[in-house]
């Protein structure tokens, strides 16, 4: 146990001290603030750009409605000369109305000579939508009726409740549970993923180096896997740790700027993210209530539980994977069914928030190769303590199974050299005693 400990020891102290570990450490925090920020505070600055447009309306109609706004100015032409299309014009861009536009929406057509501005098209889309439903209601002849319709445009959604083991209420809402669930499945997809190829990566490089010759002269093939597999762990939740704090520092600080610079209009829509969507705000006391509701102990718990067993089961893939071949190019076959089912777990838990209590959500998380994924979905809409358990104790026997069975592989594959292994060749390095 004690030679575990210093190859633990070894491949933590080995991996932090490098200059990659410690510049990714650095720049993620930033660059995860400046995803966030940076198209938000672009968003809001406005462009100095101004544009004049040339309007030639034969109907007489929408010229009178077309104003010039604070970056638009139009300009009424009486026909199309052919000096608007030169370089030298003056103009961004010529609006030409031919016909009524209730009755014919092709008769009218921008001209530019690059890309029409967006500014001007939905300005000009807008002021023509409006005009169009105000004379469709005014045809119905029925007095107020732009106040009857606008106040009939109401917005309702239910306020919704679930009961507790006690008796008592606590606020949900199927949205937020949704999104939290998914924020913890892609935590997981991710850490296991990425820390689970560097372990395969870290296999390899000793064996190419012959450094691997050595140390087994001294050290168990099983506790320098497991050396191997438990202190890149540790090095993910130091990293974990470290990013956690630095994009907490950078969310505080850029709180204040964010909140005096966003449009109310503009966070409703961005917390929305699809039209007709719409989540309660993160400073509201709803949202704060429907957080509460949810047992964060118990998700935090299980994230731990299910990180730790979904870890162990892929490392141990991915150690076995890097002690049987011999350069990087080989790995594709190998990794590649493992990379497919863990992006079958991760459409699973997306598809599984829907209906997390369908067949798709409750097998996929009793299956131990994808429970780790899918069941974090399920975690904030309540799952019975009996799957739970059930769940965890497959994944962990999986796990001891799988580590079993690569531990056989990887104490002869570390020490085979020049020849592409298959399939059939690793089951038959497990039977060797």
């Amino acid at each position: 146990m004690n030679k575990i400990f210093i190859v633990i020891e070894r491949e933590f102290m080995t991996r932090v001290r490098k200059k990659s570990f410690i510049l990714l450490t650095i720049l993620m925090p930033i660059l995860f603030v400046g995803v966030i920020t940076v198209p938000v505070l672009l968003s809001t600055m406005d462009n100095d750009e101004k544009f004049n447009v040339a309007l030639i309306d034969h109907t007489g109609k929408y010229a009178p409605l077309l104003k010039d706004t604070g970056k638009i100015h139009f300009m009424p032409e009486k026909k199309f000369a052919e000096e608007l299309r030169s370089e030298d014009s003056p103009y961004t861009a010529v609006i030409v109305i031919s016909k009524d536009l209730s009755q014919d929406s092709l008769g009218a057509t921008i001209y530019s000579r690059k890309e029409v501005p967006v500014e001007i098209t939905r300005y000009f889309n807008s002021v023509v939508r409006d005009n169009i439903r105000n004379e469709r209601m005014a045809s119905y002849g029925i007095p107020d009726i732009d106040r009857i319709i606008a106040e009939s445009d109401v917005r309702y959604e239910v306020r919704t409740v679930k009961w507790t083991d006690d008796g008592g209420e606590k606020m949900s809402d199927f949205k937020i549970a949704g999104l939290v669930g998914m924020l913890f499945t892609l935590l997981i997809y991710m850490f296991v993923l990425s820390y689970g190829s560097m372990v395969m990566q870290g296999v390899m490089e000793e064996k190419t180096n012959r450094i691997m010759e050595i140390m087994v002269s001294s050290v168990k093939p099983f506790q320098m896997m497991m050396g191997k597999i438990i202190g890149v762990a540790l090095v993910g939740l130091f990293q974990f740790l470290i990013w956690g704090v630095l994009i907490a520092i950078g969310m505080v600080a850029l709180s204040g700027v964010l909140s005096s610079d966003i449009d109310p209009s503009q966070a409703a829509a961005m917390a929305g993210g699809v039209q007709g969507v719409t989540i309660p705000d993160a400073q509201t006391p709803e949202f704060l209530q429907i957080i509460q509701g949810m047992n964060l102990l118990q998700i935090s718990i299980m994230f731990v539980l299910y990180f730790i067993g979904g870890y162990l089961l892929y490392a141990s893939f991915f150690a076995a994977i890097g002690a049987s071949i011999n350069e990087q190019a080989d790995s594709s076959q190998f990794m590649m069914p493992i990379v497919i089912l863990m992006i079958f777990a991760l459409y699973a838990g997306m598809f599984s928030i829907e209906n997390p209590d369908g067949p798709l959500a409750l097998w996929c998380s009793y299956f131990p190769l994808t429970s780790p994924i899918v069941m974090m979905v399920r975690l904030p809409f309540s799952v019975p303590v009996w799957q739970l358990i059930l769940s965890l104790v497959l994944l962990y026997a999986t796990a001891i199974l799988v580590i079993w069975l690569s531990a056989k592989i990887y104490r002869v594959g570390i020490l085979m050299y020049g020849k592409k292994p298959s399939f059939k060749e690793m089951a038959r390095w497990i039977r060797f005693k």
